[in-house]
């Protein structure tokens, strides 16, 4: 059962996510909250698998909540999405930084907002090819810096690990990375979670975002 807590300031949007949510079989709305500091509260409580996160609101925002649920070994098992009205933004880039494994925009079909509730609760990141491009060019490029445990890491990847890196960078899943790689699926899985570990990173999303900040992926033309 995939436990999820909603996290946001507008009642009409968690009933309608609630609504969607409760007729999945294998979906279990635990918690609501109206603010982060709320969520941050509930989300102690009931250590759900999945927190929705609004990105802004009062108290304490959703970037705010996702640094601290990330930074709280308790939660550790939490995968954060960002819900945003306004597409990809630069507060979307600062939750992905943050900790959070993905966003959505609120407008999203019904169908796939649960179908991205279950990928979030594998521990994919929801940073499709597009979006991944996006943020590269409109934020990883920018001049940022890596913390020391992550640069420590970069020379201790492997050159598969680094090769699978280079590929979760472009937005590719296990299974392309594993046809990529002309290996297993499950070898690509590993590599791909050797290196999160060995870069301190979260999921799949702070991967991506290591790879470009820390120079070991260089953007293409821009």
């Amino acid at each position: 059962m995939i436990r999820v807590l909603l996290v946001d300031d507008q009642s009409l949007i968690r009933s309608g996510f609630r609504a969607l949510l409760d007729l999945e079989d294998d979906i279990e709305v635990v918690a609501e909250a109206a603010d982060g500091e709320e969520g941050l509260a509930l989300a102690r409580e009931h250590l759900p698998d999945i927190a929705l996160i609004d990105v802004q609101m009062p108290v304490v925002d959703g970037i705010e909540a996702t640094r601290r649920i990330a930074s709280d070994p308790v939660l550790s098992g939490v995968h954060v999405v960002i819900l945003t009205n306004y597409g990809f933004d630069e507060y979307v880039f600062d939750a992905l930084r943050a900790g959070a494994a993905g966003f959505l925009v609120k407008d999203i079909v019904p169908e796939d907002f649960v179908h991205a509730v279950r990928v979030a609760a594998r521990g994919d990141a929801l940073l499709a090819p597009s979006i991944t491009r996006r943020l590269i060019d409109q934020y990883v490029t920018q001049p940022r810096h890596t913390g020391p445990a992550a640069e420590a890491g970069l020379t201790e990847l492997t050159g598969r690990e680094r090769e699978a890196v280079v590929l979760v960078a472009q937005g590719l899943s296990n299974d392309e990375i594993a046809d990529r790689m002309v290996i297993s699926a499950l070898t690509a899985k590993t590599h791909v979670n050797r290196a999160m570990a060995k870069l301190h990173a979260r999921d799949r999303a702070q991967l991506v975002v290591l790879a470009y900040e820390s120079g070991l992926v260089a953007p293409r033309n821009r």
